[in-house]
């Protein structure tokens, strides 16, 4: 009579709150570098966060308030052993994290048909501060859009899992560590909604 091999449910666990320590490691120098300049040019960051749009910035907040519901409940559906409400709740994720991409892919398109990106001639010849703002905005939105996709590979892949079988009731770890990292998506940009949008 063969064994199941032995799962380390701790070490995984353990595992992942180790690699979202060092994520938050990696947000946390952008969020340093963004106050030490904040300091140097106020003026410049907030004339640059007056250029974003609230409204668009809102939304994906909302969408991604949602999409951290979605993931935590999947995690409870499939303790309950309904797979079906789990793949539906991950799919309800993956959709909310296409709808903040493609959000997200409005608000750049627009603000480089408008020549603001990095290197442009219109942040090349205005104040150096406000040049740094959207350098950074570019940078730390597009990390974190990085971060939303591999995001939504892994919960798509983890609902394969749990389409299959090799996701249960008795062995969820992966839907767990997978919603964890879901989570820390979400708190991210909860820093960068208003770092960039609500600047006064």
């Amino acid at each position: 009579m063969t064994h199941a091999p032995h799962k380390d449910y701790s070490g995984a666990k353990l595992g992942m709150w180790l690699f979202l320590f060092t994520e938050l490691l990696l947000f946390g120098g952008l969020f340093v570098l963004y106050a030490v300049y904040l300091a140097r040019y106020p003026q410049e960051f907030a004339s640059g966060g007056h250029q974003l749009n609230v409204v668009l910035g809102c939304i994906n907040t909302l969408i991604l308030l949602t999409s951290s519901l979605c993931a935590a409940m999947a995690v409870t559906a499939i303790q309950q052993d309904n797979r079906q409400l789990t793949l539906r709740l991950l799919g309800g994720t993956i959709l909310c994290a296409a709808g903040f991409m493609v959000i997200k892919y409005v608000e750049w398109s627009a603000k480089i048909h408008h020549g603001i990106y990095p290197g442009s001639a219109r942040l090349v010849e205005g104040p150096p501060g406000e040049s740094i703002f959207f350098s950074l905005y570019y940078m730390s939105t597009g990390i974190h859009g990085l971060h939303v996709l591999i995001g939504a590979t892994l919960l798509a892949w983890i609902a394969w899992k749990v389409r299959n079988g090799s996701i249960t009731r008795t062995d969820f770890v992966i839907l767990e560590n997978g919603a964890l990292y879901w989570h820390l998506v979400d708190l991210i940009w909860i820093f960068i909604f208003p770092l960039y949008y609500l600047m006064l």
